[in-house]
């Protein structure tokens, strides 16, 4: 028997969760389409899982699978489903997929989410005074403009001017901002975690690390307009401003 070229490898991918109560195609057209016109581009064919933990009515899948598919999305599987959903959802062609208890905080609103912002500040300013910058860094001498997208593969960027709204910057490493962010900025773009964003500036049309990201609604709090360090701490992003 000759050799066989297919394999079979478990691995793990950032997928984002949306969770909504009111799952009817509707409500889901209307929300996802402001969503989509903040960061049309980031959002162009992302992998999305449904959690239906909190809806308040039997979902018709099939329908919110042809709605993901007009807006460009791919709807992959849900979450947080009983028996009778996950059978519904299996029929309409979606993997049933399982939240674990980490990933149940990365679900809350944005809005929840942003509470957390100032945890832990002062060990994540140490941490941040320390991170390192690989050696081969991508190093952009100038402002990034409208409509450009700069990618580091393998590597950190460093912007040494501004990253201007409707700008791209992503790297599978870190991201340097020398100046103020109102673009879209990737970190972890690989899906390392353990990566970071710095900016002198913060505002932001969009940030991003290992799949987790938020939109300028979120961000605009306490750090807006200012230097600051964006990480991953237990599944959410959380911010602290540079000393």
């Amino acid at each position: 028997m000759s050799d066989q070229t297919l394999e079979l490898k478990g691995s793990l991918f950032p997928l984002s969760v949306l969770s909504c109560a009111d799952l009817s195609v509707n409500a889901l057209r209307a929300g996802l389409s402001q969503k989509l016109a903040q960061a049309p581009a980031f959002f162009y064919q992302a992998p999305i899982v449904l959690n239906v933990a909190d809806c308040r009515q039997t979902p018709d899948f099939a329908a919110i699978k042809q709605l993901f598919a007009e807006l460009n999305l791919v709807l992959v599987g849900v979450c947080g489903a009983g028996t009778e959903l996950k059978q519904q959802a299996q029929q309409a062609g979606l993997a049933a997929l399982q939240l674990g208890k980490d990933n149940k905080a990365a679900t809350k609103t944005s809005a929840a989410a942003s509470n957390s912002n100032s945890v832990n500040n002062n060990s994540l300013n140490n941490s941040a005074e320390s991170a390192t910058v690989a050696m081969d860094a991508k190093i952009v001498e100038q402002t990034v403009r409208s409509g450009q997208q700069l990618y580091a593969k393998g590597t950190d960027l460093i912007v040494r001017g501004t990253v201007g709204a409707g700008a791209e910057v992503i790297a599978d490493g870190n991201i340097h901002i020398y100046g103020t962010l109102r673009g879209k900025a990737i970190a972890g773009a690989a899906g390392d975690r353990s990566k970071r964003i710095f900016c002198y500036n913060l505002q932001a049309e969009l940030v991003s690390i290992a799949g987790n990201y938020w939109l300028s609604e979120s961000l605009q709090g306490e750090f807006w307009g200012k230097s600051t360090c964006i990480k991953l701490q237990d599944d959410q992003l959380v911010l602290a401003e540079l000393g």
